[in-house]
């Protein structure tokens, strides 16, 4: 197990970066902080911003099994699917160890797994690429070229990665959202945001035409150095997606809970 303190500030950042989102997205959204769960729910087209975790520390299997009936009956109540993310290094061995069983008998689907990462790492240097240009994303236009990355990449339609950036002001003004262009064309993005004295991750990525060029890495730095430069902080955490796990050790962070998401079953 991993520092517990770490994984602590990792669920922590989770909550309160999508408690913005999704409010941000409709003001009327399911935010709730019940007994070790975290409701973070849009009920929007965009899954990311369809949202439940469980928040306990040292949980232990009973507790696991509870929780996660809960956070599926919660689930099973919206019209739009979405995601319960699992730090793993919350839970105790034996909890840790039923997980699997468990989530299956709430009726819940493993989906893919993720990396907590944090690391003391800013200000980093200004960043380049021969490929790219910068732009930051503080328009509609340009926010919906951002929200269509971020579609092709995970597979989304590309109307519900629309629903769930377009028209943000929050994303126009509060995070600090950059593109990296090539001749012109946006082909990667990544953004940080302020919150409870740490920079944040959000959404990183790069339309699949165009990976494996280090896009990714060039437009996360891109992202963390203006963010650092505006604010001042020092220390910056994200949930990297296997994809993105190799990248950002490169860039300063270091992993700490491994991650578990999960949809409802058929």
């Amino acid at each position: 197990m991993r520092d517990l303190a770490e994984s602590v500030e990792s669920v922590e950042q989770l909550a309160t970066v999508w408690r913005a989102m999704v409010l941000d997205r409709d003001p009327r959204a399911d935010v709730r902080d019940l007994p070790g769960i975290a409701v973070r729910w849009a009920d929007c087209r965009f899954a990311f911003w369809n949202c439940v975790t469980l928040t306990d520390a040292g949980a232990g299997a009973g507790s696991l099994k509870q929780r996660l009936n809960e956070a599926a009956g919660i689930m099973r109540s919206k019209s739009r699917p979405g995601f319960l993310w699992i730090f793993e290094d919350l839970l105790d061995a034996p909890a840790r160890a039923a997980l699997d069983e468990a989530a299956e008998r709430a009726g819940l689907r493993y989906a893919f797994p993720g990396t907590g990462m944090a690391g003391n790492l800013l200000p980093i240097p200004e960043p380049a690429h021969p490929d790219l240009t910068f732009v930051r994303a503080t328009d509609d236009e340009l926010l919906r070229s951002y929200a269509d990355i971020n579609s092709r990449a995970y597979g989304f339609p590309l109307e519900d990665g629309r629903d769930g950036l377009a028209g943000s002001s929050l994303w126009k003004s509060r995070v600090f959202a950059y593109l990296g262009l090539r001749d012109g064309v946006p082909v990667t993005c990544a953004a940080t945001v302020e919150a409870d004295g740490r920079l944040f991750v959000v959404l990183v990525a790069t339309d699949p035409a165009w990976e494996r060029r280090g896009y990714g890495e060039a437009v996360t730095r891109k992202a963390l150095y203006e963010g650092a430069r505006a604010t001042g902080l020092t220390r910056a955490t994200l949930h990297a997606t296997a994809a993105g796990a190799p990248v950002y050790p490169r860039i300063g962070f270091r992993p700490n809970s491994p991650m578990r998401f999960y949809s409802l079953g058929d």
